[in-house]
């Protein structure tokens, strides 16, 4: 833990803007500011009470460089819990860089990446599962992802596993006693009631890790692959989904050669989009690249839209292209409806043998295309976008540190089955309660830190 007083921009710094936010934080921050700050009410930051607003000038070398207001926090109800000064500027990039200069000139130093909210961690304010919950605030692409990084950032994470840590620390604990006092803590029957408790402790540690999966689609995104034959109307569509003419749209049957990638918000829902080349058999030796990156990339997808042209049907190569995705969440768009009936005999016939949900579409009306996030929704959410208890795992350390502890008690109950004495449990859960307060940060080791913090926004 570094004492010396840090300073940073904390706003960001993109263009022009109303206001820039610089932030100091350690014991020098008052004096530090009382050196630039002149308060037209004549106090100095030293003078002012805490959790107030001055207004005045920053004056450095004699000369004024930015009209102010400026904040004073005083320790331990800060962000850090050191004291903080905020100085609120205008929000060009080279006033504000003039202010930042002369704050780290009158003694405060260039905070690193995320070392404010390392002191905040480091000095108790938060868990390191809340440290991580900044970052993904600061970088939530929807809704629901940043309902899920508050709810993270409120303890709820914190809160589960010290709950969990609580109940093996209990176990561990009456194993450790009732070996230096058997006169008065008796193991009869103790296996069997630990075998119970454990396997209660690994299924809730198991709906944690299972919720990784639509945690990660949560804070990440669904990747999205459009798939289809050529000429299907991916492109169109991609283009009507997103707003915009992303894709180069024309008659010609291979118009796309290469994958096209786009981010789109639908109602809350973030899809990380790729639309593909259409798969076909070609000689062509350019098209047959964007044929096999449309192939990986349907491989690595979360989510496939299958475009079906409805003017021309189902063919072999659309079956075969279907089997070798059957694996995976898919829908089908059955496109062009607005120039071919969406439901003709010969196509309802080959879509009812696959067993996907199917939805007629338009890229030229815009037909279906409001019902396709409720078809998303039904099958990553189960039809429900807001989640009041549930805690889902975003974070894949926390979900590697997880299953690290359940391999733990999982070896106990190996070892209770395999009628191993007791003092031979205590090691596995003892291993299981380290490995879960690694997500919170107990004991947490300072090159771990660092790199977490490393990935920090600067000023956070």
């Amino acid at each position: 833990m570094k004492n010396d007083t840090i300073a940073a921009i904390a706003s960001g710094m993109s263009g022009s803007a109303g206001i820039s936010i610089i932030r100091i934080s350690g014991e020098d921050s008052f004096i530090i500011a009382d050196r630039l700050f002149r308060s037209v009410s004549g106090k100095t930051v030293s003078q002012m009470e805490s959790f107030k607003a001055a207004y005045g000038h920053i004056e450095y070398e004699g000369r004024i460089l930015d009209e102010v207001l400026l904040i004073k926090m005083k320790a331990p109800h800060t962000y850090t819990r050191e004291d903080v000064v905020e100085i609120d500027c205008h929000g060009g990039i080279v006033v504000t860089k003039a202010v930042l200069e002369a704050v780290l000139a009158s003694g405060a130093r260039p905070a690193e990446p995320g070392e404010f909210t390392k002191r905040a961690f480091l000095n108790g304010r938060i868990d390191l599962s809340q440290a991580e919950a900044v970052s993904d605030i600061i970088s939530a692409k929807s809704r629901i992802a940043l309902n899920n990084s508050v709810k993270q950032l409120r303890g709820d994470v914190r809160e589960k596993i010290a709950a969990l840590r609580e109940r093996i620390i209990s176990k561990t604990a009456f194993i450790e006693a009732a070996l230096d006092d058997p006169e008065h803590y008796s193991l009869d029957g103790f296996p069997d009631e630990l075998k119970k408790e454990l396997a209660s402790i690994l299924g809730e540690i198991n709906v944690l890790i299972n919720s990784n999966d639509n945690g990660r689609i949560i804070k990440e995104g669904i990747n999205t692959v459009f798939l289809g034959r050529p000429n299907a109307g991916k492109s169109s569509l991609l283009n009507v989904i997103i707003g915009h003419e992303r894709a180069i749209v024309t008659e010609i049957a291979g118009t796309t050669r290469d994958t096209l990638e786009e981010t789109v918000l639908l109602d809350g829902l973030v899809l990380n989009i790729i639309d593909t080349a259409g798969i076909c058999d070609t000689d062509d030796v350019i098209e047959k690249i964007g044929v096999d990156k449309a192939r990986k990339a349907a491989a690595e997808a979360d989510l496939i839209l299958y475009i079906i042209d409805s003017t021309a049907g189902l063919s072999d190569k659309d079956f075969e292209i279907l089997d070798s995705i059957k694996e995976k969440k898919l829908i089908l768009l059955i496109n062009k409806t607005d120039i071919a009936s969406p439901e003709p005999e010969n196509l309802v016939s080959a879509v009812r043998k696959i067993n996907a949900p199917a939805l007629a579409v338009s890229a030229v009306t815009g037909e279906g295309i409001d019902d396709l996030k409720r078809y998303i929704v039904d099958m990553f959410f189960n039809g429900k976008l807001d989640y009041n208890d549930e805690i889902y795992i975003t974070n894949l350390r926390h979900k590697d540190l997880l299953m690290k502890a359940a391999d733990s008690l999982n070896s106990v109950i190996d070892g209770i089955d395999s009628g191993l004495s007791e003092d031979f449990y205590t090691g596995d859960l003892m291993a299981a309660y380290t490995s879960l307060g690694l997500i919170t940060g107990d004991n947490v080791e300072d090159d771990l830190a660092d790199r977490i913090f490393s990935e920090f926004c600067m000023g956070k």
